[in-house]
């Protein structure tokens, strides 16, 4: 997904969480309700008789009107980055862990109930793990940024060169795995891109990265979104086969039921007008992948991002880009909030 950094205009399964659920504290609760354990070997997944969630992503610095729209379960706040040269996160690799506004920010977030995800990564700036020299340094990173954010939920949006980097890969699963022995409550979402053909190779290698290293995985979310120039039909047909060929992925790598590996599954769309040209991903888009996660009892559902779920003022091109400040289709304000909040 775009940074928030923008432009001035067959594995062996080592996991133990999975189908328990995710634990709630009141400092950072799960999209999920706690569900009795469906097989001794973990993997992600969670409550079946849960409902699936609707998780956007937001600026984790700077409000949105349609934060609120849709009533979301969770915040995934974008993001916790470095500093730029060294082991010291920020948001967005601008505004100190700790700052006031932030802070104040994130706890209006959580007025009406829902809680916040930390999203460490994002297509810009430098990933923690890319920075980091330790993984002990790099697990107190990341502890610091969810210590300031309040929350027991991870997740790390790994895509471009950080997915290639298996030095980096295999430093933050040794981070993670170090963060999970000190925090029993934190759940890891892993953020991926992927293809209507699945994940490829480097997704892979990262999940086997986190099995080598005991890392308990809550859910693997899939960025549906920017396929490549030839993918210019139905985006919301190609959310579809993007997660049934994921599905498949992860069965075989988590050693899950049907039932387990669709509801260890969160999907992530761009909505309107996508980083690749030829795609735009429309309301009835998300209605579709709304209703296709409901069937299928997917954890969450998520866009990339409030701040976009908005038309594009006519006649002011050169202050609204369609691709960071509004969705480039023709819309009300938080529609596509509503749509995957069903």
């Amino acid at each position: 997904m775009r940074s928030l950094l923008k432009p001035a205009a067959g594995l062996t399964c080592l996991f133990v969480l999975a189908t328990a659920g995710c634990s709630a504290e009141s400092h950072g609760t799960s999209d999920r309700a706690p569900a009795a354990p469906e097989q001794t070997t973990a993997a992600p997944g969670g409550d079946a008789s849960a409902a699936t969630a609707y998780a956007p992503y937001v600026n984790a610095t700077d409000a949105s009107d349609n934060d609120s729209a849709g009533s979301p379960t969770t915040y995934n706040l974008a993001f916790v980055i470095s500093d730029g040269s060294g082991c010291t996160p920020q948001w967005n690799g601008t505004d100190a862990i700790g700052d006031a506004a932030v802070a104040s920010r994130i706890e209006r977030l959580k007025e009406d109930g829902a809680s916040v995800r930390v999203s460490f990564g994002g297509a810009s700036g430098k990933e923690l793990a890319a920075t980091c020299g330790s993984a002990a340094g790099l697990a107190e990173a990341y502890g610091k940024a969810l210590d300031a954010a309040g929350s027991a939920q991870a997740d790390f949006d790994i895509e471009g060169d950080d997915l290639t980097d298996s030095d980096s890969v295999d430093l933050r699963s040794e981070a993670i795995a170090l963060l999970q022995k000190s925090r029993d409550d934190l759940t890891v979402s892993f953020t991926l891109p992927v293809m209507p053909s699945g994940l490829e190779a480097d997704s892979l290698a990262l999940l086997e990265s986190a099995n080598q290293h005991d890392v308990q995985v809550s859910t693997v979310n899939l960025m549906t979104m920017n396929y490549g120039e030839s993918y210019d039909g139905d985006m919301g047909g190609y959310a579809l086969t993007s997660a049934k060929a994921a599905h498949t992925q992860l069965k075989e790598v988590f050693g899950l039921s049907t039932a387990a590996a669709w509801r260890g599954m969160a999907l992530t769309s761009m909505v309107g007008v996508n980083d690749v040209d030829g795609e735009t991903f429309t309301l009835s888009d998300a209605a579709q992948v709304r209703a296709f996660a409901e069937e299928k009892e997917i954890a969450w559902v998520s866009m990339w991002a409030t701040f976009r779920d908005q038309r594009c003022e006519e006649g002011n091109a050169e202050n609204d880009d369609a691709k960071t400040d509004c969705s480039g289709v023709d819309q009300e304000a938080g529609a596509f909030a509503k749509a995957f909040a069903g």
